[in-house]
């Protein structure tokens, strides 16, 4: 994600904006983009107005792939198969059966979406290269399948598909149907730049390596997947769909297993993480393969497919000097204008706080086991509202997972998990966190390209309501003002006011652990599960956590810490339940378990 600079300092309500401009930036460059899409075929010839139509459908291909591989991590060699379902079907009902192509669009997204979650149900089940195994399978099986159905022309195609018209205007040339694609790839590029910054974009980047962090922040992973799916396969859709109206013709032979690749080719080489990417990535494919095919003959006088072997040199060459692709670093380059929302955005509602000293969390009888290994054994113990409980143990003791099953991140195998009285073991980690439970991780887990700013706001995901769609027409920005206002609080209550803007991966560890505290606050808990959070920090931050957590349990927040420096534990809890191989040895004042004879055998070692 781009990095932000701050607009100003950070004022006791909020973030203090910038004084507004006196002409919006993004209206600027969209305008000039739009006024140079519009002039650019007038003093073209007509073969290089078809490489621009040609550029416009694989930009939407591409841009699904930014968006689901580049972005959401999702590698798909498949997206080809999209495009020939959406072009095949407008082109059966409009030659076959005479329907007209906006009845063909329709048609071809539905049939694109009803396939895409079909695929999408069974093969996000799988990960790693099984998933990218998975869409090349099936990709393979569909461009088999044009090609041997009699009803579609098997390999011979169909042809004489009809135009689209408009009213009285014809899209019949290529001029004309250059403004027909360009129209759709412009509003497809700006829908997914909205996408991408709003509350579904940051779990969207959440998805591509922090899947556990994300569902602890509310968000419905596998849901979100899928609609990533769906939502790539509706843009190859698209381009399917303006193909087959633009040629005229259909075939298999535009859909087989080399244009998938080609297409993830120009994912990367644009910038597989930036919107833009896709546009830059298509147009330096399309031109170069065509520029290689006439100039390579020429040099070697020999015919040949030379292109794909000087193109894969270069794509290596490339993928050396600009990992993240061309676009990222073209726009580091550029000066950002910086992020601003009102300082007097409306606070998001509060949950309401249970008494100090009712009964907050009861877990009775806790179990889970790995295989033969019994990772926690029986485990009781209680937490009160307005009270800070330590988990401490040995390495190895089952605090951690015992942590896991009391958030949901793993399903216990026995006994129970009670909040506010209402039993949550049985419940997803996203479920858990709606019910008011917030929690940070012993590894940290942080969108490392992402600003604090925006990791903060993942914690408030589950604040809001606003979805994709709404998010890709701009609907959303009301409630985005409202959940980055609430971010940029919590970044100031836990002291990292300054590193609003930086990208989270920049900090030090200590810093980090105080980002993903403000990211479980920003969620609003009751109750706040700390994994070691005064690991990496130095003494003055130690202290200064420790005032951090009494102020929060001032405020209402209840908090169960895991923690290994014992005198940051022994001068900050209430009470202290004391673990070893999975099971509790102990529990009571720090007093109590500093005196404790089993205690100093097994954990303290007779330290004083």
């Amino acid at each position: 994600m781009n990095e932000r600079r701050p607009a100003a300092g950070v004022a006791a309500g909020g973030i203090a904006p910038r004084p507004p401009m006196k002409l919006n930036r993004r209206v600027l460059a969209l305008a000039g983009f739009g006024a140079a899409i519009a002039l650019a075929p007038l003093p073209l010839p007509e073969f290089y107005v078809t490489l621009l139509n040609y550029i416009g459908l694989a930009t939407l291909v591409a841009l699904g792939l930014v968006v689901m591989t580049g972005v959401a991590g999702i590698v798909s060699f498949g997206q080809q198969a999209f495009v020939g379902v959406a072009a095949y079907a407008t082109a059966g009902l409009t030659t076959l059966l005479g329907a007209s192509p906006w009845s063909g669009l329709l048609a071809s997204l539905a049939l694109t979406a009803a396939a895409a979650l079909l695929l999408g149900v069974v093969t996000l089940r799988l990960s790693g290269h099984y998933l990218s195994i998975a869409t090349i399978a099936w990709g393979i099986a569909i461009y088999y399948l044009f090609g041997n159905l009699p009803a579609l022309g098997q390999y011979s195609g169909i042809d004489n598909v009809p135009p689209v018209a408009l009213g009285s205007w014809v899209f019949d040339s290529n001029r004309k149907s250059y403004y027909l694609i360009w129209v759709v790839v412009v509003a497809a590029l700006v829908a997914a730049h909205n996408l991408l910054d709003s509350r579904s974009g940051r779990a969207i980047r959440a998805l591509r390596f922090r899947s556990a962090m994300a569902e602890s922040c509310g968000v419905d992973t596998s849901a979100l997947r899928l609609v990533v799916f769906v939502y790539a396969a509706l843009l190859a859709g698209m381009a399917g769909w303006l193909h087959a109206h633009f040629l005229r013709f259909v075939s298999p032979h535009a859909f087989g297993v080399n244009a998938g690749i080609d297409y993830l080719f120009m994912a990367v080489i644009g910038g597989a993480s930036h919107v833009w990417g896709a546009l830059v990535g298509a147009s330096i494919m399309t031109l170069l393969k065509e520029w290689l095919k006439d100039v390579l003959p020429a040099l070697l006088q020999h015919t040949g497919n030379f292109e794909a072997i000087v193109f894969g040199a270069l794509m290596i060459v490339l993928l050396q000097r600009t990992r993240d692709g061309l676009a990222p670093a073209l726009a580091r380059r550029l000066p950002r204008a910086p992020r601003t929302w009102p300082a007097d955005a409306p606070a998001l509602p509060r949950r309401e706080r249970p008494p100090p000293g009712a009964p907050l969390l009861d877990v009775a009888g806790l179990g889970k086991r790995f295989g033969g290994l019994v990772a926690v054994d029986d485990v009781s113990f209680t937490l009160a509202s307005g009270e800070i409980l330590g988990l401490i143990g040995p390495n190895g003791a089952g605090k951690s997972t015992t942590f896991n099953l009391i958030s949901g991140a793993l399903a216990a195998d026995g006994g129970s998990v009670q909040l506010l009285g209402e039993r949550i073991d049985r419940l997803p980690a996203r479920g858990i966190a709606r019910r008011g439970l917030g929690r940070t991780f012993q590894h940290v887990h942080l969108v490392s390209r992402m600003s604090v700013l925006d990791n903060v706001a993942l914690g408030a995901h589950l604040r809001g309501a606003k979805g994709t769609l709404a998010a890709m027409l701009r609907g959303d920005r009301a409630e985005e003002r409202r959940l980055l206002a609430e971010a940029a609080r919590q970044i100031q209550r836990v002291g990292l006011a300054e590193h609003l803007h930086d990208a989270a991966g920049s900090l030090p560890l200590g810093r980090q652990r105080l980002v993903e505290i403000a990211r479980a606050l920003a969620g609003d808990p009751v109750l706040l599960l700390l994994d070691e959070p005064a690991a990496g920090l130095r003494h003055g931050e130690k202290r200064a956590l420790a005032e951090l957590l009494r102020r929060l349990r001032d405020d209402g927040v209840s908090i169960l810490l895991v923690e290994h420096d014992m005198e940051f534990v022994m001068g900050l809890v209430d009470r202290l339940v004391v673990m070893d191989f999975g099971q509790k040895l102990a529990q009571g004042l720090p007093h109590e378990i500093r005196a404790h004879p089993a205690v100093i055998e097994a954990y303290l070692g007779g330290v004083e």
